[in-house]
């Protein structure tokens, strides 16, 4: 559901279109993230975690 919350913040911050990694079948990726999830990453590894609103998504997209 928290994967729900956070489609829904981003959606209403107008993010672009953005792709989404499952970390359930990825052992790497479940230890980096595990209760992380969800996590916001931009192409240069900078991240936000999980809980973020629309003002966080919108400063982290556009500090890039």
């Amino acid at each position: 559901h928290l994967c729900d919350q956070a489609l829904a913040v981003l959606a209403a911050a107008r993010l672009p279109d953005f792709g989404s990694v499952w970390i359930d079948d990825d052992d790497a990726l479940e230890a980096r993230y595990g209760v992380r999830v969800p996590v916001l990453r931009r192409d240069d590894g900078a991240e936000l975690d999980w809980p973020f609103d629309e003002a966080a998504v919108r400063a982290f997209t556009q500090s890039s």
